[in-house]
């Protein structure tokens, strides 16, 4: 249950803002004629300094291999043979725990095409892949290739496939490795006519695969929730009772059944294509540190609860279920499907939140993802109807209806008002009002999930809730769990890190008293320097370069320059994990001056001191612009949490930056590396 319990919890955490992207890998295209119908092109990259990006043949489980799509082949050209590729380097991942294919500094690609449309003019080609330097982002080009004019020969077909063959053999350098990389299935092979094949991804960019995934998951493991509410849980039963009653044999119940589950499906997957298509692919990923969708949210959200408890039902128009019903009477294919939405409907009050909540955290992915949550969350609801239709004899083990399913609905409003906060709280962190500080968020924490430990234990009841003269041992053993997170989340009010939350409450540095309630402020109760504040375990930081840098020049330091960022998930492990260690936190403290620079910062600039980045072409309205074009226009960086040792003069003493990696004793050796520069 502990495993579900954070699972869910998962869904409520969003993505950090991306800065403007670089562009580190130029390319130059050429083509070159090998005979009437066969011509060579080949991609140049050359890759800006320290930066990389990968093979077409790096091992499934690391980073996205580089990806060409030949858009219009099919009547007008083949591939002959695979694209080939310059020799890459063979590195470890600490990270993904596999060796992966990266290329440095220069790559050529190359593809043999025999053209078989005379009258073809160019071939356009889509090259996708992962440019990393700290970390990663996704880089998209497209390029045209100009031929020449066709000229028809009367070769054989015998005398075209041989010269295909010697093609082949000529261009195909593909290694050791890549052929185990194909026989593993991390490649595969995609026929285009009966002579020739090209090498194709084996599905999605591997990031986006495992985010669409985690999406469906949560989604799935939602619909069960809500299929245990009592909108939907006594409706398995009836429905599939009906169906098999009013079949003429078992095999025509069966089949209706699964056409109901299947409808199921399609409704919920339309309304998530419609959030997609109303939205656009891209258009909300940025939504995490938008104050106004936070704000909206946690309305939402309060909204939301308050149903489940048992304020009040959110329930479509009457109307819209009399007119499905009327539709359902028809019969057929068509009236099963109206019988399913009749469901959607009817079960509104009950699925609505879920959905709701759902399709707006789906949404911010951006792409997709509103269309795989929907599948997923109707899945979970379409299954029962279809099993308990092909094996009958299971619905005897159903539970019976009754006030365990109410107690369901509420245990989610809890959830939903819990979760409530944390958007209210987003909002706050990035406008840094202070007015919603961690000590706040977790009082109102610790008071919602006490009161639902005391509901699952029956000592207090809510409206729908039917009489309780004992309780279930799964309610005790649920009542036992949240009663035993609400305990460990009290010693935070003094200022424990509670790890396993980390990044639903504010930093610990950002509250009431930094180091907990009662020590007094700082632990040494020191002054702060002028522009400096309490950051993280109480480490004095600046949130200002300049000033920071003119105090660096003061007490004759070394700098750490931390570029981070208010919704920065990683930035905060770090600072929970790593900076936390007694080791590192010593040579933070009094060893040098930390510089944190945050790049969602929206407060915005005077206007004297607005312009356009030279780097980016983007006008620099806030203070967080001002540091991401700092970031990518000195350091040719774009990801956050990033690192840098620095002397008084600004100068880098780190022979490498330092990014996300929550090994104490490398993060540890990187100091002292940059220190030891700075005293020599």
């Amino acid at each position: 249950m502990k495993k579900l319990f954070f699972t869910l919890l998962t869904i409520f955490v969003f993505v950090t803002s991306q800065a403007q992207l670089l562009d580190p890998v130029k390319w130059k295209t050429s083509i070159e004629q090998k005979s009437d119908t066969q011509f060579l092109l080949k991609f140049d990259a050359t890759i800006q300094q320290e930066w990389h990006f990968f093979s077409q043949f790096t091992p499934d489980g690391g980073s996205l291999p580089t990806v060409f799509i030949y858009d219009g082949a099919k009547g007008n050209y083949q591939l002959v043979g695979k694209t080939t590729e310059s020799k890459y380097k063979k590195v470890y991942s600490d990270i993904f725990e596999v060796d992966e294919y990266m290329f440095e500094g220069k790559a050529q690609f190359t593809q043999l095409v025999k053209v078989t449309n005379p009258n073809l003019k160019s071939i356009k080609v889509e090259v996708e892949y992962q440019a990393c330097l700290e970390q990663c982002i996704q880089q998209y080009k497209s390029f045209d290739f100009k031929l020449p004019t066709i000229k028809v020969t009367k070769k054989t077909e015998e005398e075209n496939i041989n010269q295909t063959t010697e093609s082949v053999d000529q261009n195909d350098t593909v290694s050791n490795e890549l052929n185990s990389a194909i026989e593993s299935g991390a490649i595969k092979l995609k026929k285009i006519d009966n002579a020739t094949a090209e090498v194709v991804s084996s599905g999605k960019p591997k990031e986006e695969q495992k985010g669409l995934w985690t999406i469906f998951i949560i989604a799935f493991f939602s619909g069960f929730a809500a299929l245990l509410t009592p909108c939907v849980f006594p409706m398995i039963p009836m429905t599939v009772s009906f169906f098999t009653k009013q079949s003429k044999d078992r095999s025509k119940g069966i089949k209706n059944a699964i056409i109901y589950g299947l409808s199921i499906i399609v409704i919920y997957v339309a309304l998530g294509t419609l959030i997609t298509y109303a939205f656009g692919a891209d258009s909300l990923n940025e939504l995490s540190t938008s104050v106004a969708f936070n704000v909206i949210f946690f309305g939402l959200l309060i909204f939301f609860a308050a149903s489940f408890l048992g304020a009040f039902e959110i329930v479509l128009p009457n109307s819209w279920a009399n007119k499905v019903d009327r539709q359902a009477d028809r019969g057929g294919i068509i009236g099963i499907f109206f019988m399913a939405l009749a469901l959607a409907i009817v079960s509104f009050s009950c699925t609505g939140p879920i959905v709701g909540t759902l399709i707006v955290e789906a949404a911010s992915k951006g792409g997709i993802a509103p269309i795989v949550g929907m599948l997923g969350f109707s899945s979970a609801i379409a299954l029962p109807f279809m099993l308990f239709a092909l094996f009958p004899g299971w619905m005897n083990s159903l539970p019976k209806s009754g006030g365990w399913l109410n107690t369901v609905k509420v245990s989610l409003g809890f959830l939903e008002l819990a979760f409530a906060f944390k958007f209210l709280s987003n909002a706050d962190l990035v406008l840094q009002l202070h007015w919603f500080e961690r000590e706040t968020f977790l009082a109102i924490w610790i008071a919602v999930f006490g009161v639902w430990a005391l509901y699952l234990f029956g000592k207090i009841s809510l409206p729908h809730d039917s009489p309780l003269p004992h309780i279930s041992v799964g309610r005790l053993f649920m009542g036992l769990f949240v009663l035993s997170f609400t305990i460990y989340m009290i010693p935070g009010l003094w200022g424990a890190p509670l790890k396993i939350i980390s990044g639903f409450p504010p930093p610990l540095n950002y509250s009431e008293s930094p180091t907990g309630i009662g020590s007094g402020g700082s632990a040494d109760s020191q002054v702060l320097p002028k522009g400096a504040h309490a950051g993280p375990h109480g480490i004095i930081a600046f949130h200002d370069y300049e000033h920071g840098m003119a105090y660096a020049k003061q007490v004759n330091k070394p700098v750490l320059l931390d570029f981070t960022g208010y919704a920065c998930v990683n930035c905060r492990k770090m600072e929970d994990y790593v900076w936390s260690d007694e080791r590192i936190h010593s040579i933070l403290k009094n060893e040098v001056v930390l510089i944190s620079l945050y790049v969602d910062d929206k407060k915005e600039l005077p206007e004297s001191e607005k312009y356009v980045s030279k780097e980016t072409g983007k006008k620099i309205k806030t203070i967080g612009n001002k540091w991401s074009d700092f970031q990518i226009t000195k350091y040719k960086a774009n990801a956050q949490p990033y690192y840098l040792i620095l002397d008084t003069d600004g100068n880098t003493l780190s022979d490498e930056p330092a990014s996300y990696d929550p090994d104490i004793e490398l993060y540890e050796d990187w100091l002292d590396e940059g220190i030891s520069k700075f005293k020599k």
